[in-house]
């Protein structure tokens, strides 16, 4: 697994038009994206400072993005933004995560019916 750090400083009061621009149109196009498995949205308290980290299944989808994908989001962001963005990409060696959820799950016709007297939520995981 990969991450996309991406680090910038808002001009002033632009926290919650940059949020909700993430939310309402970035976040939805991100999840088109192949390999995209998540993204946090960062913020340091009574600052300007901003920072996203998106989680990618393979370095190849994570460069694929960053050459295709990533100009139209700062095209949509430019405005917010004072000065370039910080980006650096990592691969994740490490995670508390447990799991993460598949992005675009598998038709559920493939899935097998359980009745619901079988179902168990229990983790079977150790700590």
């Amino acid at each position: 697994m990969f991450a996309r750090k991406v680090a910038a400083l808002l001009k002033p009061n632009s926290l919650p038009e940059f949020t909700n621009l993430i939310e309402s149109k970035i976040l939805p196009w991100l999840r088109k994206q192949d390999g995209f498995l998540d993204l946090i949205t960062l913020a340091v308290p009574d600052s300007d400072e901003v920072a996203t980290i998106s989680f990618w299944d393979h370095q190849a989808n994570a460069d694929a993005y960053h050459t295709s994908g990533y100009p139209e989001m700062m095209e949509i962001l430019e405005r917010l933004l004072d000065g370039t963005p910080y980006v650096k990409t990592f691969e994740v060696v490490g995670s508390t995560l447990q799991r993460i959820a598949p992005v675009r799950p598998s038709p559920a016709k493939h899935l097998q019916k359980t009745p619901p007297a079988e179902l168990d939520y229990r983790s079977t995981e150790t700590v």
